[in-house]
């Protein structure tokens, strides 16, 4: 008896080490001579081209944004609105979730 308990023991052991975690991604591009990262992304389930994201540009971090994909414009943590300008990490999140 005491045999398969230690078996049983055993394998619920071994078995809680065969699964793994999720992975904690990034989505790193050079974009026009930048090196874009998305470190967190969320689409909203509401308005589909609108997207929450934290990215990094050359190693810089950056806040929580909402990236409007529609009317090519972001928007920050304090509510200031600035439209995408040329090789911005709004037009690669737009560019590259948009396939």
């Amino acid at each position: 008896m005491i045999k398969y308990f230690w078996m049983l023991l055993v394998f619920i052991f071994a078995c809680s080490f065969s699964f793994t975690s999720p992975a904690l991604a990034t989505v790193c591009r050079n974009y026009q001579g930048q090196e874009i990262c998305i470190l967190s992304i969320k689409r909203s389930a509401k308005k589909y081209w609108e997207y929450r994201a934290s990215v990094s540009i050359n190693g810089k971090k950056t806040p929580m944004e909402v990236y409007n994909c529609r009317g090519k414009f972001k928007v920050n943590k304090d509510g200031n609105v600035t439209l995408f300008k040329d090789n911005s990490p709004g037009e690669m999140i737009c560019s590259f979730f948009n396939k």
